[in-house]
């Protein structure tokens, strides 16, 4: 203790940007980076706490809740970590993935009017390429960690095979995108049209995998609505990369391609969104995470700002030349806002330990697996035993 009565190492140690660490001695990194501390020092007893309470009796609140009994009503599982790097990879990486595969399209379908269109979309794979690539490696911290997840190969696991077709996805598209930067002889237009229909092979994983990925863990609202949740990632990208070109025009018959392929996806990710609602309703209190909060609010806003891209489209050209345009605009902010949604929703789910119990009271989860798989056969029982635990007669037979 100081003249003053403070402990100064304590006062050194104190965070000078809202972490749990002085920059002084040390700098977070990655992930890890983006938890804040709420509090560092808890209520003291005899001022917000009675000194009488034990820990180890829960408060009464906590065992008789109208919402039902949590453990202490704390959080059962830890909420995301994710910055938003994550949500903005989620987008251009559905972006690039869609323009890949519409390129590709077009290049099927022929013709000198989809020539530009096809150029456009394999510049807009190459750079949503890249940039996925960044902001995973800025999430991560450093190009090494994103390096480790190819050491190995493991199809069951989303995230290495999601970082496996990046990595695939990248490479072709940017082979494809090479003739429309630099010149070059015939060979490597033929070259780039077989790495542009690569690119569409990987590009349809790639834009719907998010999805997957977000759906194979705990948060209840994601895993809840493991079924739709990937559907919907892929229209999105589909709708975004449609948008982008509705106002990246592309005059004849390659920009009517790319508004067209926009209008059918983004009737599908209407849909789908209140799909989304009815699948996680199953529990209402997992779907609570989806109207409540500020994942609900960008939630709502993706829905409106995509039923006005809609609307939008309705009307004739002649009352609106620009249409196309401002049809774009807000179907590119609906598809952005959905998936910061999503991951916003997905924080406050993990959060809620009502969300996390309630399924499993309800019969979800590892049991509805098992019901679906039917009953498994259970392991012989020891001599003497049988399998409601009685004994039994001579080594198992019934008396």
């Amino acid at each position: 203790m100081n003249e003053a009565g403070t402990d100064p190492t304590r006062e050194s140690a104190r965070p000078r940007d809202g972490r749990n660490v002085d920059p002084r001695l040390g700098e977070l990194l990655g992930e890890g980076s983006a938890q804040r501390v709420r509090a560092l020092d808890g209520p003291a007893a005899g001022r917000d706490r009675p000194a009488e309470r034990a820990w180890d009796e829960p408060p009464a609140d906590a065992l008789a809740a109208p919402e039902g009994p949590s453990y202490y009503g704390q959080p059962v599982l830890k909420e995301p970590v994710w910055r938003w790097e994550i949500p903005a990879y989620f987008f251009v990486g559905g972006l690039a993935g869609a323009s890949a595969v519409l390129g590709a399209a077009a290049s099927l379908a022929g013709g000198e009017g989809t020539a530009t269109l096809v150029r456009r979309c394999r510049l807009v794979a190459a750079g949503g390429a890249a940039a996925s690539a960044v902001l995973l490696v800025r999430d991560l911290g450093r190009p090494a960690r994103f390096l480790n997840m190819l050491r190995v190969f493991r199809p069951t696991s989303p995230m290495n095979m999601g970082t496996w077709v990046l990595t695939g996805f990248g490479a072709l598209s940017g082979a494809a995108a090479l003739p429309a930067l630099v010149a070059g002889p015939r060979a490597l237009e033929r070259s780039a049209g077989v790495a542009a229909a690569g690119s569409a092979v990987l590009g349809l994983p790639l834009v719907g995998y998010t999805g997957v990925l977000l759906a194979n863990t705990a948060v209840p609202v994601w895993q809840a609505t493991r079924n739709t949740l990937p559907v919907l990632f892929a229209f999105s990208g589909a709708v975004s990369a449609g948008a982008l070109f509705d106002l990246w025009r592309t005059p004849g018959p390659g920009g009517e391609m790319a508004h067209r392929f926009g209008l059918v996806a983004k009737g599908a990710e209407l849909a789908l969104s209140r799909a989304l609602h009815r699948e996680a309703a199953a529990v209402p209190r997992v779907e609570r995470a989806l109207r409540r909060g500020r994942g609900g609010f960008l939630l709502r806003t993706a829905r409106g700002l995509l039923l006005a891209s809609a609307v939008v489209d309705l009307l004739p050209e002649r009352t609106w030349r620009r249409r196309h345009a401002a049809s774009g605009a807000l179907a590119l902010l609906g598809t952005l806002a959905l998936r910061f949604g999503v991951v916003a929703a997905g924080r406050a789910s993990a959060r809620d330990p009502h969300a996390t119990f309630e399924p499993q009271r309800a019969g979800r989860g590892a049991a509805e697996l098992a019901r679906k798989e039917g009953a498994r056969p259970r392991m012989p029982s020891p001599p003497g035993i049988d399998p409601t635990g009685k004994e039994t007669a001579e080594h198992g037979a019934a008396p």
